[in-house]
């Protein structure tokens, strides 16, 4: 699908995976490069291969090899933005019942959302915390954990390894 001159990103999914990482919307450079994640700053894949999900890092350009993994790959709102900020309140609403659909379709254990404010959209919930919450998506299990995004300097590269790993746990039974 074209927006603006820039490609959405296909998802990365299969049936029945251990997790969906769900992002907000794709960066422009992943937009551009048509590859999840590929911001120069995006620490993502450095991420999951340091919390234990992936055996080496990916580079983006590979990220259909996560599939391996037992994990997959979609954004909350198909529309690249320059920022997460960019992304309103009507199109979160309008992505909402697709990406359930996604869910359901595609039955992982576990989805992750990328950052609170997309999960904050989608369920109306204010005081979201991070790690496992007591709902879920379409029978999934729903985890919220910091965004890699390079423009996210809250959280340090160790502090987001920190993060994520313990879905990472669950998921292996450790």
């Amino acid at each position: 699908m074209r927006m603006s001159g820039l490609q959405a990103l296909p998802d990365i999914l299969a049936r029945n995976l251990d997790v969906v990482f769900c992002g907000i919307n794709p960066g422009l450079t992943a937009a551009a490069t048509g590859h999840h994640f590929a911001g120069r700053g995006n620490r993502f894949w450095r991420v999951l291969h340091r919390a234990g999900f992936t055996p080496q890092e990916i580079r983006p350009e590979e990220g259909q090899t996560i599939l391996r993994y037992r994990c997959g790959l979609t954004t909350v709102v198909e529309r690249p933005t320059a920022r997460a900020d960019e992304v309103s309140a009507w199109e979160f609403a309008d992505a909402a019942a697709r990406l359930e659909q996604k869910i359901v379709t595609h039955a992982p254990r576990h989805v992750a959302f990328l950052g609170k404010v997309a999960y904050s959209a989608l369920s109306g919930q204010k005081g979201i915390t991070w790690g496992r919450q007591p709902t879920s998506i379409g029978g999934a299990a729903v985890w919220i954990l910091p965004n890699p995004s390079g423009r996210n300097r809250a959280y340090t590269l160790d502090q987001l390894v920190s993060a994520y790993r313990p879905l990472h746990q669950a998921l292996h039974g450790e």
